[in-house]
């Protein structure tokens, strides 16, 4: 496949640039891969299409506030610093991003916050845009975190052309987040809800959680027409054997096996036995998934509408079959469906 190919005219007014009034009420459009058939739901009748023992699996990922402001010593230019992982928990040094790039140079010092309440150095340039800052702290490191994270902004991505708002830091996440780590939210589980979830419980629906860790590579532009020659960013993910097993007697019992969303999906994919089925695993994966592509342990996927020559829009490609899923776009274009983070979504059987 090319990139070229993952290119489609978006209208600009149909990127959300806030989430549905109520998490899963937004439009549903159904995908199935048997008949080639296009139907358009609510996201709540999701329950309809899934029976006792169906499996799905959710990126019990969080997003911390990874965006911050501050400025840079002596000129006092303003500088966004976007944090990507932390290094060293003692030494308090982080991977970052900064914009602007061109200004900072390895000794520079950072301010953040009111009465500078955080100073950081920049120690190393690890590429063209990212650094390692070492943030100098006197306090313990609760309490670094905590000065750190009351500064940080919900980190909305770029292509949401509006302020952060108070309420994006509860929306900006799904209800089941746990484990912190991410700079994205896995988009597809922003649309389930409490009530949503209990009502799949008592239909007999098994939940299995694995963790992946949302990076910026989700939105890193493909510079490659040859898809075979782009490399994804590594990200960290951890399949834990509770979901190993659910995963595993589900595929035994011939049931329904539903990634819900592209992080779910190339996590179950980094970690497949020869026998296809799903293996235990804490560790790293840089796996690109396009088409043409067979998969091992998913049987249905729920996604959001993908913006164009986005990594993303690959991958569910690949899922649903390349001709099938632009046919789709064409008809979300023409029904108003809401495209990214906060958009509608789509369940591919």
């Amino acid at each position: 496949m090319k990139l070229s190919q993952y290119k489609y005219v978006l209208p600009e007014d149909l990127i959300a640039k806030y989430p549905a009034d109520t998490r899963d009420e937004s439009k549903l459009m159904v995908l199935n891969r048997k008949d080639g058939s296009i139907q358009h739901r609510i996201f709540k009748d999701i329950i309809e299409y899934f029976n006792v023992q169906d499996v799905m699996v959710f990126n019990n990922t969080k997003v911390f506030p990874a965006r911050l402001y501050g400025n840079k010593e002596k000129t006092g230019a303003e500088i966004e610093v976007f944090l990507l992982r932390e290094l060293n928990k003692e030494q308090r040094l982080w991977d970052v991003l900064v914009d602007p790039a061109r200004k900072i140079r390895i000794g520079n010092k950072l301010y953040f916050g009111e009465d500078d309440l955080l100073v950081a150095e920049v120690i190393d340039n690890t590429t063209s845009r990212g650094r390692t800052l070492r943030f100098l702290f006197e306090g313990d490191y609760e309490e670094f975190k905590k000065t750190l994270y009351s500064l940080g902004e919900t980190p909305l991505p770029k292509f949401i052309k509006r302020e952060v708002q108070p309420e994006d830091k509860e929306r900006y996440q799904t209800i089941f987040a746990k484990h912190e780590g991410a700079v994205a939210a896995p988009t597809a589980g922003l649309h389930f809800s409490r009530e949503l979830m209990k009502r799949l419980e008592i239909k007999g629906i098994d939940f299995a959680e694995i963790t992946l860790h949302v990076g910026l590579g989700n939105f890193r532009t493909v510079d490659v027409e040859d898809l075979t020659k782009h490399k994804m960013d590594s990200e960290r993910i951890i399949i834990p054997s509770k979901a190993v097993d659910i995963v595993n007697n589900a595929k035994d019992n011939k049931k329904q096996v539903c990634a819900v969303g592209t992080t779910v999906m190339r996590t179950l994919e980094s970690s497949v036995s020869t026998q296809g089925y799903l293996k235990e695993y804490d560790g790293w994966t840089n796996k690109f998934i396009f088409p043409p592509y067979e998969f091992s342990v998913p049987s249905s996927m729920i996604s959001n509408f993908h913006l164009p020559l986005s990594t993303l829009l690959m991958s569910v490609s690949a899922f649903a079959g390349y001709d099938y899923l632009f046919e789709a776009y064409k008809v979300a274009i023409k029904e108003k469906y809401r495209f990214g983070t906060y958009g509608d979504a789509m369940l591919i059987l």
